[in-house]
């Protein structure tokens, strides 16, 4: 049984273009980020022939390295924000009704501590608000007994209680994966692991970009030119880079937010429970993923290089730790409980007025600059929206759109979860989640002992074998770090499954022997520069 629903043969397009074809396009969009692949899923839909690049691999940047949350943003409902709340709100219901076992609607629980602002009723008003936006009433209060058998070690005579509330969780990088793989499905191409070298411009308008092939087997090849009437600039905190070549204002703010991940045992939650971090009042959550616990998330300029993997520092491995004891002190939670790290930069619309990263807005901003349309900011729950708003930047540039109806981010599976997995309904509701109809053919096509799950995670080796094969998987970590989370889930980044995932590189991705240690040798770099703890946080306390 074969897939009708793979990602782009990057090879063969790259190829085809090489020869002078595929080099004329509607559109053309910079960036493999959730941004990205909102503005594809919405031009392909609309008609255009779209082509996504990315240079390097899909959601490698903001977009697999968020606070993973689907959520309207109630502090901007405290600030006033109404508009930004009732979008957030209305997609956030829109993404756990197209997408179960994807998006999860989650209880978020606010801790509520004697003499700490804002107190019960003021908060209870709130919620009020964020329900009433929403169209659902999700919204309570739990006193401090009732918080405590939710939340196994929540410590503190102070604990009056938790209102709480419902949000979504799903894993960032798995939805930018589904984004891109309707958009192809319905006729968009899309290539990782290419740069955009150059613009190309012809009478002071952006008339296309040059291309580069980024694998090893592509370094000493010639450019590729390729064409459209409107490119647009999708690439977050890179933005400012590209648009610079026509525009050399500077208006993102690169902001860094860091994060723990624990063995669920160590702490075991099944809501999430936020609180204010008592050294800042900045809030951070403790919340269920992928089967462990996280911790997230910090808040600061990021003045290094964007081009590098952001990666945790000491100081912030501290400031988590004191919050989460600060909450948890039973617990005594210490950098040996540590399984991984991750680190990503956010795309914020800065402002002269705020110095403190916190209170920077997170509304997303587009700008048209002679063919270029660059768009930037926003958060990951209204990136339909921001897609939208983008196109309709575009337009003037573009054919007339296609007039279509249906207005779904995601096909409608045509088996239920029941019919996929008998037996495991919330297995086959998260399969179907994260790969829609393809669900039922990567399971298919995968060897009965593969189609298990992994012990300690909820992923199985049969969807290893589909990301080889059918989603552009062109190097261990794209797998490990980003197609699924075993890298991030499993003691010492997952080495216990070289022994099977070997044999499936060698047939499915004809590598090497050499190829593989590579590979390997690549990929624990990658795990220990950047999704561990610092070499220097053990000389710190809490080790």
């Amino acid at each position: 049984m074969t897939s009708a629903v793979a990602f782009t043969d990057r090879n063969a397009m790259l190829q085809s273009m090489r020869q002078g074809e595929h080099c004329q396009w509607d559109i053309i969009i910079v960036g493999g980020g959730i941004t990205g692949a909102g503005v594809l899923r919405e031009a392909v839909r609309m008609g255009y022939r779209a082509l996504l690049v990315e240079q390097k691999d899909f959601s490698w940047g903001t977009s697999s390295r968020s606070s993973k949350m689907i959520h309207g943003g109630l502090r901007y409902l405290g600030l006033g924000d109404f508009k930004l709340t009732k979008e957030s709100v209305t997609e956030r219901e829109r993404l756990v009704a197209e997408a179960p076992g994807l998006v999860d609607r989650t209880d978020f629980y606010f801790g509520m501590r004697k003499g700490v602002f804002p107190g019960r009723w003021m908060f209870r008003i709130l919620l009020w608000f964020y329900d009433y936006f929403a169209g659902i009433k999700s919204s309570g209060y739990s006193n401090a007994q009732q918080s405590r058998q939710r939340f196994q070690g929540l410590g503190g005579d102070d604990l009056k209680g938790s209102c709480y509330y419902t949000d979504g969780i799903t894993d960032d990088s798995r939805l930018v994966m589904r984004v891109l793989q309707e958009g192809v499905a319905q006729g968009g191409s899309i290539l990782n692991y290419v740069k955009v070298d150059q613009l190309l411009v012809e009478n002071d308008q952006v008339t296309g970009v040059r291309l580069l092939d980024q694998t090893e087997e592509g370094a000493d090849l010639d450019p590729i030119e390729i064409r459209a009437p409107v490119v647009v600039n999708a690439t977050g905190a890179w933005a400012d880079k590209l648009r610079n070549v026509v525009n050399s204002e500077v208006r993102v703010r690169p902001l860094r937010g860091s994060h723990l991940v624990l063995p669920h045992e160590r702490l075991p939650v099944d809501g999430v429970f936020s609180f204010f971090h008592p050294a800042d009042k900045r809030s951070v959550f403790v919340f269920p993923w992928e089967g462990a616990t996280a911790i997230g998330t910090t808040d600061l300029d990021h003045g290094h290089d964007i081009d590098e993997e952001a990666s945790i520092t000491a100081e912030e491995v501290d400031y988590l730790l004191d919050g989460v004891n600060s909450q948890f002190p039973e617990k005594g939670i210490s950098r040996r409980d540590v399984i991984s790290t991750w680190s990503g930069v956010r795309p914020v619309i800065g402002s002269e007025k705020s110095k403190d990263p916190s209170k920077e807005r997170r509304d997303h901003a587009v700008w048209s600059d002679k063919g270029l349309v660059t768009v930037s900011g926003g958060k990951l729950t209204t990136f339909r929206l921001i897609a939208l708003d983008a196109l309709a930047a575009a337009a003037s540039r573009l054919p007339e759109p296609r007039a279509t109806a249906d207005d779904r981010i995601f096909s409608e599976p045509a088996l239920d979860p029941a019919q996929l997995v008998p037996g495991d309904v919330a297995w086959g509701r998260r399969l179907l989640g994260r790969y829609g109809d393809a669900a039922q053919v990567l399971l298919a096509d995968a060897p009965e002992p593969e189609r298990h799950r992994i012990a300690g995670t909820d992923f199985c080796l049969a969807e290893c074998r589909w990301a080889i094969q059918q989603e552009a998987t062109v190097h261990l970590d794209d797998l490990l770090l980003r197609r699924t989370r075993l890298g991030m889930l499993l003691p010492s980044g997952g080495e216990q499954l070289f022994a099977d995932l070997a044999p499936m590189f060698r047939e499915l991705a004809r590598w090497s022997e050499s190829q593989w240690e590579s590979e390997v040798a690549r990929y624990r770099s990658i795990l220990r520069r950047f999704y561990s703890l610092p070499d220097d946080s053990l000389d710190h306390g809490n080790a």
